[in-house]
């Protein structure tokens, strides 16, 4: 793509001092994504950066965090992610792998697919999705441009783009929020009702492979109660060939019961395609036949004979006949049956019987409607009827809220009095702020708001004995306080807290109001604890905004934080290097297999007392850098040797170094990944009574610190640290 002025980076920057910047892949809604190359190592990279202005925002902060998450996924079908950056300047970024190849969506531009590749694509990403389905995690928005074919090969397809927010730019057709944050094109039926699993991938996955096998998109629909109307409906797939037709129209059938279930079975479908087909419908399945709006109520139908007579005066039954005679008679009377049968047959075909049996409408599988009232206040109603009668009633009833229905007379396998149930169900709705009915046969989903306790009350009284006739379901009817008191959060902030308290900033005496942002500071042990953080905060929070000022330590941080003494900064600068290279390392980031190399930098104002330097490892441990078994002196005079102004006294060396003076050094090896903590207090006085061993627990250290803590505290004068990482390159 060709770079503009107004991108966060242009080609040649060098983002923390490790990746230079090469070109720009891709623009999106929330997010670029950049070609870079490792400084240190070589490798290419992809960096996917939020937008400056969501660069602050929890929301997509946490969905890029969820995304990060995937990187435990080890398959050649998934792109391997490392994790989360910030730059110096505030910058949140995400590292990947660089797959060189295009887009599917960019084939699909170009034109129809083979078969043939397609079905190569299929088996690929199948094996991708297994992978990912296995750890529980779902992409929700599998679609042509989250596949990258690697050099262009179709066997060797890659799926990107976990669970990261999606464009929201009404162009895009995409929803961001809750369990959705796919795309309408290629969304399975019920992720437009929050409902999502592995085989809403299936679905997408079917789609997908259609559009490119017609090298045009689908066709989404206008509006959102259009794209439900579209939903209900089989994919078509006519002029497809086997067994590509039979895959996409099992893997993306409307109902998820009928689809692969697991992508393990579309793999078993691949093997085997005759065996894939989707099932026929049970025969012995009730459908329901609406009847003609001018109909009266039909009379209920006679109890049948338990054998049929032959016609003539019931007072005077003609004699049995012979049983020749009689056996022609049989014959003759099973000819008129017969006859009669396929006269009526052709009559209902024709249309001609239509007063008598009512009219016959199309059989809609599945049977849906979906009603709803958003925050504007507008209702609106899209599905089926079983007839006009009914599709008046639910019309009206919705036009007299100010809204508008679109339903379609269909037949289709309810139970009787559907309607009315529908009726009964949104009559009980309507006093609400908003709600949201979405119905599939029998089966319904209720959700609404108030502010109003009154009518909270009165709408759950409604409920109180279930749902009107032959629906099922459970109701989520929600009240919102206008003002929501900072208590009720607490809760939530007590539970979560893993490293320390976590405090509301600036919470409003008098509760939050609907435009106010719930801000939460402190410090979590991991990244997990965000994310649960959040969504619980999100639950109780409603609308409003929730920011996490937080900072993501480890169990082991978390520990010591608790016991480490309250001392003001000293000035003590933490510089690193890379002892292989001897190059400065300004980001503190190290990858498997390098050597760190860690300073500090005394300030010109600090000329007496003694040093305890340590690292607070990630794996567990503390390392102590000064003093300890090795290296006694610790005084600040004996560490200046006389020098004047900022002074530099390394701790940790290089391997060679190391090996020729016997000092401490490090090497990263995978097993202490993440975020550890170098640590110089500045005392008085040496601490702790007496040396400490070059490595101990992170618990014996804790306990060191609290049994001197009565006899240490008024000798400390400063604490400084600085955090690095360790990483997988």
């Amino acid at each position: 793509m060709e770079s503009r002025p107004t991108d966060l980076f242009q080609p040649g920057d060098l983002v923390n001092n490790t990746y230079r910047i090469e070109e720009l892949l891709g623009r999106g809604g929330t997010s670029d994504v950049y070609k870079a190359r490792s400084e240190i190592s070589g490798r290419l990279v992809a960096l996917k950066v939020l937008k400056a202005e969501f660069s602050g925002n929890d929301d997509y902060l946490v969905l890029l965090t969820r995304e990060e998450e995937i990187r435990e996924i080890r398959h050649d079908a998934v792109v391997r992610y490392s994790e989360n950056h910030r730059t110096e300047d505030g910058h949140v970024y995400l590292l990947m792998d660089y797959v060189d190849g295009p887009g599917l969506d960019k084939r699909l531009k170009q034109g129809p697919m083979e078969a043939g590749d397609l079905l190569t694509i299929c088996r690929r990403v199948a094996e991708g999705l297994d992978a990912a389905h296995t750890r529980n995690i779902v992409h929700r928005d599998l679609s042509p441009d989250n596949i990258i074919l690697r050099g262009g090969d179709p066997a060797q397809a890659v799926i990107i783009d976990f669970g990261i927010a999606k464009d929201t730019k009404p162009g895009a057709e995409t929803i961001v929020g809750n369990e959705f944050a796919g795309k309408y094109a290629y969304a399975a039926p019920e992720q437009l009702n929050g409902q999502t699993d592995a085989r809403t991938d299936i679905y997408s996955l079917g789609a997908l492979l259609l559009a490119n096998f017609r090298g045009e998109p689908p066709d989404p629909g206008r509006n959102p109660m259009e794209v439900v109307e579209k939903k209900t409906k089989p994919l078509n797939t006519e002029g497809v060939p086997e067994p590509l037709k039979t895959i996409i129209d099992r893997a993306a059938h409307p109902d998820p019961a009928q689809r692969f279930q697991t992508a393990g079975e579309l793999l078993a479908g691949l093997d085997n395609p005759q065996a894939a087909a989707v099932s026929e419908a049970d025969p012995d399945a009730t459908v329901f036949v609406p009847r003609a709006k001018a109909e009266p109520d039909p009379a209920p139908p006679p109890e049948p004979a338990a054998k049929p007579e032959p016609p003539g005066p019931k007072a005077s039954p003609a004699p049995a006949p012979a049983k020749k005679e009689g056996g022609r008679g049989g014959l003759i009377a099973i000819v008129l049956i017969v006859l009669l049968a396929a006269a009526g047959g052709g009559a209902y075909v024709s249309g001609a019987l239509d007063s008598l049996l009512g009219p016959s409408y199309p059989v809609a599988e599945p049977y849906t409607l979906l009603a709803q009232k958003g925050d504007d206040g507008t209702p609106e109603m899209v599905g089926h009827a079983p007839g006009e009668d009914e599709r008046d009633a639910l019309a009206g009833f919705i036009a007299g809220l100010g809204g508008a229905a679109d339903l379609t007379l269909s037949t289709g396998d309810i139970p009787g009095g559907w309607s009315g149930d529908v009726l009964a169900t949104l009559r009980v709705l309507e006093p609400l702020d908003s709600w949201r009915l979405s119905v599939s046969g029998k089966r319904a989903q209720i959700s609404g708001a108030t502010t109003d306790t009154a009518v909270h009350q009165t709408v759950l009284a409604g409920f109180a004995d279930g749902l009107p006739g032959a629906l099922e379901g459970s109701p989520q009817i929600d009240l919102k306080e206008i003002f929501l008191s900072p208590e009720k959060l607490q809760p939530v902030l007590t539970d979560m807290a893993d490293c320390g308290p976590l405090q509301l900033l600036n919470a409003p005496v008098t509760g939050y109001g609907p435009a106010d942002a719930v801000t939460v500071q402190g410090r979590v042990a991991e990244t997990a604890t965000r994310v649960r953080l959040f969504d619980a905060l999100r639950a109780g929070a409603g609308d409003r905004k929730v920011v996490l000022d937080l900072d993501v330590l480890n169990p082991t941080l978390c520990l010591l934080e608790q016991h480490l003494p309250a001392a003001p900064p000293g000035g003590v600068q933490v510089e690193f290097r890379d002892g292989d290279q001897d190059t400065p390392n300004p980001s503190g980031r190290f990858f498997v297999g390098e050597n760190p190399v860690i300073d500090i930098v005394l300030p010109a104002t600090m000329t007496d007392g003694y040093l305890t330097v340590s690292i607070l490892d990630v794996s567990g441990n503390v390392f102590h850098l000064l003093p300890n078994l090795s290296r006694e002196e610790n005084s600040v005079e004996v560490l200046r040797d006389g020098r004047a102004g900022p002074v530099p006294v390394r701790m940790a060396y290089s391997v060679a170094d190391a090996q020729n003076e016997g000092r401490l050094a490090f090497r990263v090896d995978d097993s202490t990944l993440g975020k550890s903590k170098v640590i110089i207090l500045h005392s008085s006085v040496p601490l702790f009574n007496g040396l400490r061993p070059t490595a101990e627990s992170a618990e014996g250290y804790a306990q060191a610190l609290q049994d001197n803590a009565g006899a240490d505290s008024g000798s400390i004068l400063s604490m400084d640290s600085r955090i690095f990482e360790t990483a997988v390159p």
